[in-house]
């Protein structure tokens, strides 16, 4: 027992910071957009284009690495992806031409796609009533590898740089952050071990067939939560990649590292606030305690829903604050929508794995690459050329989110909620796939 004990603790550190650098790898762009945007001659619409394309390749790349993640383990596939990003992205710090930098970033940025394979690995060793907890520590600390970019890298890499290999700063840290890529994905594959016992890898092994995908992939949980994950996680990746562009160009910030570091303040509450958010689901359903009483007994359901309903709050606060002109107000709502995306991100993934204890890598596949949406389309809205000023963007967003919301209270209530990871829009449960109660 304690040898199991030692390697769960393990895996949850080795999943953590192989994520967290995944995410820093992924946004490193963010802190560079000015330089970047002045040797290539991009405009603000422009850069909203390339914040928007770091996400295009997540949500076909993570359903696939999650449903990989079940049938051949976590280790291997996060080996893979970290390799190949690393190879990536020393392959950008030499683009010389535009269209071929953008391509190579566009591969790059398939580094979010290792959240789901995390999710997985975490889902196998950790017992159902501490998932909550455990994923939330996951993918929070994880996530504050957008903190970390933005924090560090325009520090290390500042303005004067020049370096052995490059006079320019981005390059070089596109450069050293490969590097490092690689040296994790040799690290991860070393010492990762696919789950605590046979019997549980077989068990979610059988479970990768298309058929069974595909019924799980169409369970209303499933559905709802990926939904869930556009405008929590969804909205998390826009703000990583957007925040210090706004900062920057809204209130006339032209210091780089300032720009970045109020940026930085999202990133951290969206990331270390994230066990929050899990262990307040986890409470309530050890507890058994009803905080909103038509959804009485989804208790999990009911703590996710009051999630998504204050990040559309803030966000229509985040509108009026950049109005004010006063950029603090910006950056403190801006740090409450990031805590508003962590309370309903540890939330969504304490219910994933309960609901889906065998299916756990497929299941967070789809909640994790259509939660990806919100990165794509949000940063559009931010940038639109017909917005009056770059404010009202926000609370465009907020009006997109409500018919999720709609959808959650739906979903959530008892009746729906107790068939809800078996029944949904290709019929009811089949052979093969797991059957668990409808609240976790």
């Amino acid at each position: 027992m304690g040898l199991i004990k030692m390697t769960k603790y393990r895996t949850l550190l080795l999943a953590t910071i192989g994520f967290n650098f995944s995410f820093l790898i992924w946004f490193s762009f963010a802190p560079f957009t000015g330089p970047m945007a002045e040797e290539f001659g991009l405009s603000t619409a422009e850069i909203g284009i390339l914040a928007s394309s770091a996400i295009w390749m997540a949500p076909f790349g993570r359903m696939l690495t999650g449903w990989l993640s079940d049938k051949f383990g976590a280790p291997a596939i996060f080996a893979i992806v970290l390799a190949y990003v690393g190879v990536f992205s020393i392959g950008s710090a030499f683009a010389q031409n535009y269209s071929v930098f953008f391509v190579l970033r566009l591969i790059v940025a398939t580094a979010g796609i290792t959240f789901v394979i995390g999710i997985q690995h975490v889902a196998e060793w950790f017992e159902e009533e501490n998932l909550g907890l455990a994923e939330g520590i996951y993918a929070g600390v994880g996530n504050a590898g957008a903190a970390g970019g933005a924090l560090i890298l325009p520090r290390v890499f500042g303005t004067g740089w020049n370096g052995p290999l490059f006079s320019t700063n981005w390059r070089a840290a596109f450069f050293y952050t490969g590097i490092v890529s690689i040296l994790l994905a040799i690290a991860y594959y070393t010492l990762g071990e696919a789950a605590k016992s046979e019997e549980k890898r077989q068990a979610t092994k059988e479970n990768t067939s298309f058929r069974g995908w595909l019924h799980t992939a169409t369970r209303y949980g499933t559905v709802v939560l990926a939904a869930a994950y556009i405008m929590s996680f969804g909205l998390e990746l826009s703000m990583n990649g957007w925040l210090a562009t706004y900062y920057r160009e809204a209130f006339n910030q032209d210091n780089l590292v300032i720009a970045s570091t109020f940026a930085a303040t999202f990133s951290i509450a969206a990331g270390l606030l994230r066990p929050f958010g899990g262990y307040g689901s986890d409470l309530l359903a050890r507890k058994e305690k009803n905080i909103l009483p038509f959804f009485e007994g989804q208790y999990r359901g009911q703590w996710t829903f009051l999630g998504l309903c204050f990040i559309v709050v803030m966000m229509f606060a985040m509108t009026l604050a950049g109005l004010s002109g006063v950029l603090l107000n910006a950056v403190v709502i801006g740090f409450l929508v990031g805590t508003g995306c962590a309370w309903a991100e540890g939330a969504i993934f304490a219910q994933v794995p309960a609901m889906f204890p065998n299916d756990s890598g497929s299941v967070a596949g789809v909640v994790g690459g259509v939660g990806t949406v919100g990165g794509i389309v949000y940063p559009l809205f931010y940038s639109a050329p017909w917005l009056s000023n770059l404010h009202i963007g926000y609370s465009v967003t907020a009006l997109t989110m409500l018919p999720i919301v709609a959808l959650s209270a739906w979903v959530f209530r008892p009746e729906i909620a107790k068939v809800a990871n078996t029944a949904g829009f290709t019929g009811s449960t089949q052979e093969g796939t797991s059957v668990a109660s409808g609240d976790d």
